[in-house]
């Protein structure tokens, strides 16, 4: 039987958080959640903090034993210019500075942190498998990550048990990817990005809510670890994969990579660039995935 905790989410309203938010409180955990505005839901209560200004609500960690750090801009909401790159990091890592300056300054209960990362970690790396060892890139996904991870990794230094996961493409059809995925295959116009050879770092939403809970639950889980599925597949098997599953033809030819960069200027790179995460290290730390192929993952989802 596990230990009923307190766990504080930053990020709780966003579609993971509130996925999460449900799963833990099933479980018969006890969730708050640290946000901008007040929660609408009577049933969580809702701690305020503004990161801009520095502030935050010192009862937000009263009696709290886990930290979950979800929060932060979303990269792929809009172009990057130099104050959206800007942004993009400080969403991630002033925010969770913010927690660690009321932790070193206030008596607390909190004992863990486990926080999202992400897959653009490793960004356009072709054919080769990333693992967890792997060396980050030097464009500005993998400079993203690296302070993000820097940031929470601050956390050992207040005698925290740390876990990090970096995610990758989440599938689910209420918000992310998926639509924008398929939203052209139901318009008949469904193609492949660029060459379609990228690969694609995906993973079902409920194993990534299952992921976050074997990260708070096992006390022996630390470190980085991979969140994407253990069969990757290329941007073109992905684009089939939705147009079988939606009962759709593919003849419109591929989207040239040009035109993506045209469009979308280096935020290209979200959509063009190939990560071929493994899993094996967290399959090792004893995680079973409920949706290891995209075919099951995409028959659930769609079915």
């Amino acid at each position: 039987m596990n230990k009923m905790q307190s766990i504080l989410i930053t990020g709780g309203t966003g579609l993971l958080g509130k996925y999460l938010t449900d799963a833990l409180v099933i479980r018969g955990h006890t969730v708050r959640h640290l946000s901008r505005k007040p929660g609408k839901s009577t049933a969580i209560k809702t701690f305020l903090w503004d990161i801009e200004q520095g502030t935050i609500d010192p009862e937000c960690i009263v009696g709290v034993d886990t930290i979950v750090h979800l929060a932060g801009e979303g990269i792929a909401d809009k172009r990057w210019t130099a104050e959206r790159k800007k942004l993009l990091i400080e969403s991630r890592t002033k925010s969770i500075a913010l927690i660690y300056k009321l932790l070193e300054t206030t008596p607390h209960t909190v004992k863990n942190v486990v926080s999202a990362s992400g897959a653009g970690y490793y960004s356009d790396r072709g054919d080769e498998v990333m693992t967890e060892s792997s060396l980050p890139a030097k464009d500005f996904l993998g400079e993203c990550c690296v302070l993000w991870e820097k940031a929470v990794d601050e956390g050992t230094g207040l005698s925290l048990r740390v876990v990090k996961f970096r995610t990758g493409v989440v599938l689910t059809r209420d918000g992310g990817a998926l639509p924008l995925l398929a939203m052209p295959v139901k318009l008949f116009v469904g193609s492949p990005m660029g060459n379609g050879k990228a690969w694609v770092p995906w993973i079902h939403w409920r194993d990534v809510v299952d992921m976050y809970i074997l990260g708070i639950e096992n006390q022996k889980l630390d470190g980085v670890y991979n969140m994407v599925a253990p069969n990757p597949v290329t941007n073109k098997q992905l684009t089939k994969a939705i147009a079988k599953q939606l009962h759709k033809p593919l003849w419109a030819p591929n989207v040239p990579a040009f035109a993506l960069i045209m469009l979308l200027g280096e935020m290209s790179i979200v959509v063009l660039g190939s990560t071929k995460a493994s899993s094996a290290k967290i399959e090792a730390a004893g995680f079973e995935f409920s949706f290891p192929t995209v075919e099951g993952a995409l028959g659930d989802i769609y079915g």
